[in-house]
């Protein structure tokens, strides 16, 4: 790890510095800010103390960032469009990432200082499509191309279905658990169950479906949430110091084949359907020498992006062979093609075996590119699962006695917690970013409403506005940010 950072200006490296602890900072207050929700029922049950269950939890996020991967990471660092994330520079790339953080980081702590169960998730994709939007005013880019508008929209739809399905799922289930046992003890409050069973702790199989659930809860959050940090410090690293993080300089020999051939079987791909992509893609017109010196994605280009990247590929067997500008050159041509290969995908006219074949090729085209050292994954996995060991207690009394007019059942904290674990790993599973503080809220209305207990106006009115000004608050905090930083550095 150390030597990635030598033969750095001094400037450099302690603006490099100061944005990791910038994004670990971010993931240390997601920890207790978002993490709370995960722990938030197994306390307020009493199924464990919290010292215990917020110590487990920071374990299970732990292993989530630890063993989630990098889907997620990468879906949140390609809300930037493409021509943003191929032209960084030093100063572009300090920027950009100060503003996003610091726009998060603001707002996450002043709702969490008010006990709002606001979402992280939405904060933090806020904060990069205000970037975005900046970064296009500012260069006179029209603002269709100053975001990923399609990954901002798949994502979008993500954070507002997840919360629905929360909360009719765990309604759903909760009306199941009363059909199925209508005079469990599992059916009472903590109250309940200590006036009239004089009891402290919740039925030993209720208990115990409690805690497993609330770490499933906390694993899924961490391999979700962990791998937006992921997603930061990898801008934070590409844009500060590229040369040294574009590529995976660890890839193997055999990595780099694949990434060579490739580009030879999408060039034989477009060849093969050149009767339906011949037009989109300018077969046979385009020449290496048309590439523009001021590099663009332009789907136009794409057989002398092929040729060039081909060209730039021979006969290398380690990627610390080419010399920094070669290593951003390379990022740079598998990033266009992996663009005009998603916008080909969606293309009518091709068969459903053939778009099957070119999201094959996607994947070997960037499995170079969408990586994350071990040391980051570490990190961000300390500093969520650390974070998730203060500052719980606001939001724990929120979710578990101010949502409802009356307190939660054991069978609701049941209900939210498996729903909400569901949900997430689901997402996970198709690499969509959620949000564990909507899913598990709602999840917690949605029992309430079941149950008929009735939900606290006030309450829920105070979490829905923080759901409704999020994106646009953080937008506009993250947008005013860049646009002060940019005016400073040039």
């Amino acid at each position: 790890m150390i030597d990635l950072f030598s033969g750095l200006d001094a400037w450099v490296l302690v603006s490099l510095l100061l944005a990791l602890t910038f994004v670990l900072a971010f993931e240390f207050i997601n920890g207790f800010h978002d993490t709370a929700n995960a722990v938030a029922t197994v306390i307020y049950t009493k199924a464990m103390p919290p010292h215990l269950a917020v110590f487990f939890s920071g374990v299970f996020n732990f292993l989530g960032v630890l063993l989630g991967g990098v889907g997620v990471a990468y879906a949140i660092v390609h809300l930037l469009p493409v021509e943003l994330l191929i032209n960084v520079n030093t100063g572009h790339g300090l920027a950009m990432v100060f503003s996003l953080l610091a726009a998060a980081i603001t707002w996450n702590l002043g709702t969490w200082y008010f006990g709002i169960p606001a979402s992280s998730s939405h904060t933090l994709i806020g904060s990069i499509l205000g970037v975005g939007l900046a970064n296009a005013l500012i260069n006179d880019i029209p603002l269709g191309d100053g975001v990923n508008w399609q990954k901002a929209i798949d994502i979008a739809m993500s954070l507002v279905v997840s919360p629905m399905a929360g909360f009719a799922v765990a309604a759903l289930v909760l009306i199941g658990l009363k059909w199925w046992r209508p005079l469990s003890k599992m059916h009472k409050t903590p109250e309940q169950r200590r006036k009239l069973d004089d009891k402290k702790h919740p039925p030993f199989w209720n208990r115990l479906v409690l805690v497993i659930s609330a770490m499933g809860v906390s694993f899924v959050h961490g391999s979700n949430d962990g791998q937006k940090g992921i997603g930061l410090i990898m801008l934070v690293l590409i844009g500060i110091v590229p040369a040294k993080f574009v590529l995976d300089l660890n890839s193997t020999t055999y990595q780099i084949e694949r990434t060579r051939d490739a580009t030879t079987h999408l060039s034989q791909f477009y060849q093969r359907n050149a009767a339906t992509l011949g037009e989109f893609l300018a077969l046979g017109k385009a020449q290496p020498s048309d590439l523009p010196e001021q590099f663009s994605c332009n789907p136009q280009q794409t057989e002398p992006t092929i040729a060039a990247l081909q060209s730039s590929l021979q006969g290398v067997t380690d990627y610390r062979a080419l010399d920094a500008d070669k290593r951003v050159e390379v990022r740079r041509y598998l990033l266009c093609l992996d663009d005009t290969a998603k916008k080909v995908g969606k293309l009518p006219g091709l068969e459903a075996r053939e778009k099957a074949d070119l999201e094959k090729l996607r994947k070997d085209l960037t499995a170079t590119t969408e990586y994350a050292p071990f040391w980051v994954i570490v990190a961000v996995a300390l500093a969520l699962g650390l974070g998730t060991m203060v500052g719980w207690k606001r939001v724990v009394l929120t979710v578990g006695e101010k949502i409802g007019k009356q307190g939660m059942t054991y069978a609701q904290g049941m209900s939210a917690q498996i729903t909400a674990a569901c949900a997430i790993g689901m997402a996970n599973v198709f690499a969509l970013p959620v949000s564990t503080t909507h899913v598990l809220s709602s999840g917690v209305a949605g029992t309430m409403v079941a149950n008929k207990s009735g939900l606290q106006g006030g309450t829920v009115k105070t979490i829905l506005l923080a759901w409704v000004l999020t994106l646009p608050a953080s937008m506009g905090l993250a947008a005013g940010l860049f646009w002060l930083a940019s005016k400073a550095i040039s």
